[in-house]
């Protein structure tokens, strides 16, 4: 599937800078056809005032402009904005010079003339890779659910859907694949309801040994058993007022699983050991990979505890159904990781960025931060290349030569070939290749051909390479 159909952005706004008049009249009228906000000028410095005013999605420039060119104006768009694509137009005489941008950071390149198409494509591709998000999201702007980056429309029905549940104190069941974010859901539930201002304690069901998670859960009495010196107040207790997060409830054994039942129903805690109750107020949110449904079937989970959990039910997207999220996720953790690694990183080079958002990522969200570090961990360079990337997706990269080892590579090649077709015949080779016999020569010994190993099988074309 093509990328750009793939990630389609929302309405953006381009700068596009050109001083012939009749052209940028023409690509204004063909962006703002295709539904982009678009401001037009003439000139890298006026680009750069506009900039300076509003910032856009994305830049088109052309390569010669008056005074300052193209390329300077994207030097100082990549210092003010490291995040900014900017695409180029250029003319042949000026592709060298386009190429070695795209090393430095342009998103890329399109010669004159270009095809209307085309354009509009690498638009739609430099803006579903972008980190910036587009006008009008604020998904990520409030307070409430500042952990959770996204732009995507099935993260913002989540998310509309948790702020509703967060004002009640009804209990919520959220589901999801293992590393899509749960606890993130379920620290901004709590953040934007009334008990934002109390404790919210987590604790993942999956990971404590039985004999240890009823104690955690629930406290114990000094000497209620052997290890037990002192009393422990119990998770619940920790958050009364506030909100306790349930994770992998999916995996609590089942005798847990009746004596959460009773808490949730007596509002009570009593600790191993205790001959009391103590009362509790908390609020209880659940996370679970697992389908409930066919633990239920299969005697795993209790029927009457999966009600009382699952009052409102979340449902997390897993990140291949949120793929538009990768670039802004992978650039949003590449910022907290530059810090930590103490390096000078700008982000993700075009095609490395485009390797992220089209991989399988099956650790969903986790794995992409894992990714994201080991690639900062070992950046050599302030853009982030493909290959690095590849290397961590454990994704077998394609050789990429220089000029001179492409060019030796095809010369050997294609002597070897002519060599095949002659048996090995000097002169009948020399004729093909248009050379005469001395040059000829000289080249086979250049790349330590033999002739004569090319008469009969031809299998062998170095020497020292029979048996």
């Amino acid at each position: 599937m093509n990328l750009a159909t793939m990630l389609q952005p929302a309405s953006a706004h381009v700068l596009v800078v050109d001083d012939d008049a009749d052209l940028l009249r023409l690509l204004s009228m063909r962006l703002r056809a295709n539904g982009y906000r678009v401001t037009a000028v003439d000139s890298a410095e006026a680009a750069l005032a506009r900039v300076a005013i509003e910032r856009p999605d994305l830049v088109l420039s052309d390569v010669r402009l008056p005074g300052r060119d193209g390329l300077a104006l994207f030097d100082e768009l990549r210092q003010r904005h490291p995040a900014l694509p900017v695409i180029l137009l250029t003319a042949h005489g000026t592709i060298p010079d386009a190429v070695a941008a795209t090393a430095r950071g342009v998103f890329g390149y399109l010669t004159k003339p270009f095809d209307s198409q085309a354009l509009l494509e690498k638009i739609r591709v430099a803006l579903s890779l972008s980190p910036a998000a587009p006008a009008g999201s604020g998904n990520g702007a409030a307070s409430w659910c500042e952990e959770i980056v996204c732009r995507s429309k099935c993260m913002a029905e989540v998310l509309e859907e948790a702020r509703l549940v967060a004002a009640s104190d009804a209990s919520v069941l959220i589901h999801g694949e293992s590393g899509s974010g749960k606890e993130l859901l379920a620290r901004a539930i709590h953040r934007a309801s009334p008990r934002a201002a109390r404790r919210f304690v987590a604790v993942n069901c999956g990971a404590i040994p039985e004999a240890l998670l009823e104690s955690e859960l629930f406290g114990h009495e000094k000497g209620a058993f052997t290890g037990a010196t002192a009393r422990h107040s119990g998770l619940f207790q920790a958050a009364d007022g506030g909100t306790l997060f349930l994770d992998e409830i999916g995996d609590m054994p089942l005798p847990l699983q009746v004596k959460l039942l009773r808490v949730l129903q007596e509002r009570a805690v009593r600790p191993v050991g205790a001959t009391e109750a103590v009362p509790i107020d908390v609020r209880i949110l659940s996370a679970t990979h697992r389908d409930l449904d066919a633990a239920m079937h299969e005697g795993q989970f209790r029927e009457d505890l999966f009600y009382r959990l699952n009052v409102v039910s979340l449902t997390l997207p897993s990140l291949d159904q949120r793929r538009e999220d990768i670039p802004l996720l992978a650039s949003h953790f590449l910022q907290q990781l530059v810090a930590k690694y103490q390096k000078k990183v700008n982000g993700f080079a075009p095609e490395a960025l485009e390797a992220l958002a089209t991989a399988a990522w099956p650790g969903n969200v986790r794995q992409l931060y894992n990714v994201v570090e080991q690639v900062c961990a070992l950046a050599t360079s302030p853009l982030i290349p493909l290959a690095l990337v590849q290397r961590a997706l454990r994704v077998r990269s394609n050789e990429v030569l220089s000029y001179a080892e492409a060019k030796q590579r095809f010369e050997r090649d294609y002597l070897v070939q002519l060599l095949k077709l002659t048996d090995g015949n000097v002169s009948d080779a020399a004729r093909l290749a248009d050379r005469n016999r001395t040059e000829f020569y000289r080249l086979l010994q250049k790349h330590e051909l033999v002739p004569a190993l090319f008469r009969g099988d031809g299998d062998d074309v170095a020497p020292g390479r029979r048996a």
